[in-house]
């Protein structure tokens, strides 16, 4: 009986003992927390917290109590995040010491807050040195930057008219810079020098500024629509001097700019030197320098000399040859556009030496790139000339936004000079005089009207002599010319199959008279 009293008050101070332990609970500073603060701020619970939440650039802070080993175990194990995060503790009032900036550092980076919700919910500043480094720094910079390389560029500026300064007006610079730069140097070998600095088919544009002011003009060799050509000399050598109207300078910088481009140089090209703006006899003129031939253009050498058929036929195949060079796209880094003439007529062709030809007067060219599929006709209101047009530039029916378009009406007028040089060739001992295209048909100065009525109305064609029939060579120049005159644009042969064409006919001559 007494053993069982002992064990039942043992039980029942145990009892009472986890009791008082259960209902054991530590104070904590409340604040924020409005359904667990009391007015005294105070709360009691298993264990403290504060925390900091992070909404937009607004930030919350709170203090108060967790109850239960389910609440502390759920809270207190919350990792912190961009917005939020808790510290807890156990100890009475031990969250009392807990301050914001403590709650920020643990969170995770997001961007820095820019005011703070206190215990009154009023916005406080915080942090305006770290905003001012983040905002203003990349400012500053950015603004030094700029302001150096404005610096910069006024320096090259400067330094750049400095130097055409000194360029332009020291003639005796100018002589010394000419006997450093070109020396003794022929043409030749200037030209084949440039061929691998990669600015053009000229010299360098330095170079061509010296080369320029040196030469003497001798005499006057031609005049036309744009100015007039001379013969003139630079140390010894005669050179073409193409002096253009002041009126004219669009045709004078498009061919200039023409005649830069890289890779143009070409034996059935005529031979560009240098441009340059000059200033003579009180006024300014225009210059573009190449070389020289003798025997001036096409039109003036037909005029003055029948040629044997082999010649003739030489220099038929040498047009053809530069107009597929013109027309030919090289790709590529240091490629070369494809080139349209635009105005090919043989007053625009000149006769070497050697009686082969060569293509000048690109003041009216365009050109074409398949790498970005630009088109550039330049900035030359002026059009071809009017005897040599084609029918779909006559009747506007000319599709301008397309480059295969050009090179057709080139192959029209292509067709008109070999009926010219056809005209002035030996055949059987006899020859025709000469006489321009459509001579019997439109007057000496034919208006638009009167070639469009002609070619595209009437739809005629420069007049055949039967005994061109006869001769097996003319023969086939006849039906080459033909296929360069259709009406439709499209059906016409491209420059490429009428050099094929002409080689083939050149063989067959050669062959002939081998035979025989």
């Amino acid at each position: 009986m007494g053993h069982c009293s002992a064990q039942f008050i043992f039980l029942l101070l145990l009892k009472i003992l986890q009791s008082s332990a259960k209902d054991e609970l530590i104070e904590c500073v409340c604040v924020g927390t409005t359904e667990q603060c009391s007015l005294e701020e105070r709360c009691s619970g298993d264990q403290c917290y504060s925390s900091v939440i992070v909404n937009g650039d607004v930030i919350s802070f709170s203090r108060g109590c967790l109850k239960g080993p389910e609440q502390k175990r759920m809270i207190c194990s919350t990792a912190p995040s961009a917005k939020y995060a808790m510290k807890c503790c156990s100890e009475p009032m031990c969250n009392s010491n807990a301050s914001i900036e403590s709650l920020l550092d643990l969170l995770l980076p997001s961007g820095v807050p820019r005011t703070v919700a206190g215990q009154g919910g009023e916005p406080l500043q915080y942090r305006v040195e770290t905003l001012a480094l983040f905002v203003l720094g990349p400012m500053v910079v950015l603004a030094l930057l700029s302001l150096l390389a404005v610096l910069v560029c006024r320096r090259l500026h400067h330094g750049r008219l400095e130097r055409l300064h000194e360029f332009d007006t020291e003639q005796g610079a100018i002589d010394g810079l000419i006997a450093s730069n070109v020396g003794d140097s022929t043409l030749a070998d200037l030209l084949d020098h440039s061929c691998t600095s990669g600015s053009g088919s000229g010299l360098p544009f330095l170079v061509q500024r010296t080369v320029a002011r040196q030469i003497s003009l001798v005499e006057c060799v031609g005049k036309g629509r744009y100015g007039e050509v001379w013969r003139g000399q630079w140390q010894g050598e005669n050179v073409a001097v193409k002096i253009f109207s002041s009126r004219d300078e669009k045709s004078w910088f498009r061919e200039t700019e023409i005649y830069n481009t890289v890779l143009l140089r070409h034996e059935n090209i005529l031979g560009f030197m240098a441009s340059d703006m000059t200033s003579r006899n009180s006024s300014t003129q225009l210059w573009l320098i190449t070389h020289y031939h003798e025997n001036g253009s096409l039109y003036d050498y037909l005029q003055r000399v029948a040629v044997e058929m082999v010649d003739g036929l030489h220099m038929a195949a040498s047009v053809a040859s530069g107009l597929v060079h013109l027309h030919t796209e090289i790709f590529g880094t240091e490629g070369k556009p494809a080139i349209a003439h635009r105005d090919l007529k043989s007053k625009n062709i000149l006769v070497k030496k050697d009686l082969r030809c060569c293509i000048a007067d690109l003041g009216l060219a365009v050109t074409h790139s398949q790498t970005d599929n630009q088109l550039d006709v330049g900035n030359n209101p002026k059009v071809g000339t009017k005897r040599y047009m084609a029918p779909e530039v006559l009747d506007e029916s000319m599709q301008t936004d397309c480059f295969d378009a050009y090179k057709r009406v080139d192959i029209w007028a292509f067709g008109l000079v070999l009926w010219e040089i056809a005209r002035r060739t030996y055949s059987n001992g006899i020859v025709e005089e000469y006489k321009p295209p459509f001579y019997d048909l439109v007057p000496n100065d034919p208006s638009f009207e009167d070639m469009r009525k002609v070619v595209c109305v009437e739809q005629q064609r420069p007049f055949i002599p039967n005994r061109w029939f006869s001769d097996p060579t003319l023969s086939a120049l006849v039906k080459l010319m033909k296929e360069c005159w259709y009406q439709n644009p499209s059906a016409r042969l491209t420059a490429l199959r009428i050099k094929k064409t002409l080689d083939k006919i050149h063989n067959t001559l050669e062959k002939g008279k081998t035979d025989c």
